[in-house]
């Protein structure tokens, strides 16, 4: 199986030391990216952890695909132990950031420990450079990136950064690459803040190893080619052109939650957003060119974006009708640090408590307070799950993470993807939204009420989502990105890909049932969902897990050895 090649980098930003290690047999048995990031992660993170302390670690990792010319692999991964659930999870984020990592050589680079000043760290092929950088105290992203540049002449593809809300450990701060790329979902920002270092950059002159063979190479045209001619709507709007299609069917959360259609929702549309789109925007090597690069000539506002996710959780959940207002939101997040959805939903939950949705103004003097943890910033800076009943409001999260859209309570068998998934309420996890809405073939549809039926299907796209994860494959690449072209690209053939994903599912949920982490964890969505106990217990079955949903510990040592 093709997987990712070169050493584990260890940085110890408190003893400001580096050193190597061979890991070739997780890269072997986990590809990269997600996988060998969970592999790693598992084995050097203690289960007693604090995600806020020196021990925590973050694992940034490539995978295999990203030392290929293939559209959709312009990603890469991230992974640690989330502040915001207090489990283990990965993210990974667009852009240009991947190839640079692989030019430092290193297979994964692993940052731990806490430094006493704030940092920035160099990592090249021939060695890393620990700089104190105090001037660079509650910079915004873009200060921090501008820097890179000024004084070592690196663009913000070679830059990871947080911003105020990660020095301020801010729950759900996310990293930020690219200038608007982020490692999003689960707090990761913060821990890099807890270990006070403001930006990691890369850079180097290695020679990227893993030669591809001509059949993978041709597969890998194939994509390039189809994602370049393909008149995909995403590639004129993003996922924004999503909020029609979600609101005509009751999937768009709005107004914290109390409903799930928006009466404005054509006033913060695909259709408004593309209006205010000014160039094209991609990833890394990528022909499908979908991001949006956006600007509201009026005010001088200049962003990317906003994506679907951010027109709900900073629109129709807010109740803002002004794209513009959405756009600021999305760019104050990108700038101070923050993930958009949790973000976004934690404001809504104060507006919910103050009675004042539709108020941008307060939209934004709210996001401004949580990067700095000011005033009311400080306690929706913890989240919903640890500050709703302050707010007098019900906690909308599932394992301490705030939702995504593709409303459960319309559709189904996503509402069970929200349950089950180890990393808590993320549509990505297991997208079975793909398959209610529907987005693919007729054959492959299900009716989006009720769950009989769809625990199998979710398990299987839980793991086949873990391989593209580790690859390292955009979502987006669904349509061109056929299971046998997948299995091309990585030399296996489908059992064995499909067995890797339920590994990785598998060392994820035996890491946090180490934490505390049962079946009440999953059974606890914030609307009843009719079958919801016979479809756990199906679930359980498929996966081999015990009917309070752990991993036995047969299972994860097979899991494990990848017997």
């Amino acid at each position: 199986m093709r997987h990712a090649e070169g050493p584990l980098l260890t940085v110890d930003v408190g003893e400001r030391e580096a050193r190597t290690e061979r890991v070739d047999s997780v890269l072997e048995a986990f590809v990269g990216g997600r996988g060998a990031g969970t592999r790693l992660a598992f084995d050097r993170v203690p289960f007693g952890a604090d995600p806020l302390g020196p021990e925590n670690r973050l694992v940034f990792t490539a995978g295999p695909l990203q030392a290929s010319t293939t559209s959709f692999t312009g990603r890469m991964n991230c992974t640690g132990l989330s502040p915001l659930t207090d489990g283990l999870l990965s993210s990974n984020a667009g852009g240009f950031l991947s190839r640079n990592f692989l030019d430092t050589g290193y297979g994964a680079i692993e940052v731990v420990g806490e430094s006493e000043e704030l940092l920035a760290v160099h990592v090249r092929n021939d060695g890393v450079e620990f700089e104190a950088v105090p001037e660079l105290e509650n910079a915004l992203v873009s200060e921090g990136t501008e820097y890179a540049e000024r004084e070592y002449g690196l663009g913000s593809d070679a830059v990871a950064c947080i911003g105020p809300a990660g020095e301020n450990v801010v729950r759900f701060a996310s990293i930020v690459t690219s200038d608007h790329r982020t490692f999003g979902r689960g707090g990761l920002g913060a821990v890099m803040g807890a270990k006070n270092v403001k930006l990691l950059t890369v850079a180097g002159e290695s020679e990227r190893e893993g030669e591809f063979p001509e059949q993978a190479m041709e597969v890998g045209e194939e994509i390039h080619r189809e994602a370049a001619t393909s008149d995909h709507a995403l590639k004129r709007q993003g996922t924004a052109g999503l909020t029609d299609f979600a609101n005509q069917v009751g999937a768009l959360p709005t107004r914290y939650f109390a409903e799930t259609s928006f009466e404005n929702a054509g006033e913060i549309n695909g259709d408004r957003i593309e209006a205010k789109k000014h160039r094209k925007g991609t990833c890394s090597q990528c022909a499908f060119a979908c991001k949006l690069p956006t600007r509201d000539d009026s005010s001088g506002l200049e962003t990317e974006g906003p994506e679907f996710e951010t027109v709900m959780a900073f629109g129709s959940n807010a109740g803002l009708t002004d794209v513009v207002d959405v756009m600021g939101a999305n760019d104050l997040c990108d700038e101070f640090g923050m993930d958009t959805i949790s973000c976004g939903d934690t404001v809504s939950a104060y507006l919910a408590s103050e009675d004042a949705f539709g108020d941008g103004e307060l939209v934004h003097e709210t996001i401004r307070k949580i990067a700095h943890r000011e005033g009311i910033g400080d306690t929706l800076a913890e989240g919903i799950a640890r500050c709703h009943a302050e707010l007098g409001v019900r906690d909308w999260t599932m394992k301490g993470m705030e939702f995504a859209a593709h409303d459960g309570r319309a559709l189904n068998g996503q509402g069970l993807a929200f349950a089950t998934a180890n990393r808590g309420a993320d549509h990505l996890y297991g997208s079975m939204y793909v398959y209610e809405y529907p987005f693919v073939p007729e054959e492959e549809a299900l009716d989006p009420d009720g769950l009989n039926g769809k625990a199998e299907v979710l398990a299987d796209s839980e793991n086949h989502n873990a391989v593209l994860d580790s690859a390292i494959l955009c979502k987006f690449s669904r349509d061109v990105l056929t299971d046998e072209r997948l299995a091309g690209l990585l030399d296996a053939d489908l059992d064995t890909l499909d067995a890797l994903g339920a590994r990785i599912v598998d060392l994820e949920r035996a890491f946090n049932n180490r934490r505390g982490r049962t079946r009440a964890d999953d059974d606890a969505l914030p609307y009843d969902l009719e079958g919801l106990d016979a479809a756990l217990e199906e679930y359980y079955g498929r996966r081999g897990w015990t009917p309070d949903g752990t991993v036995p510990d047969g299972r994860l040592d097979a899991s494990l050895t990848g017997d």
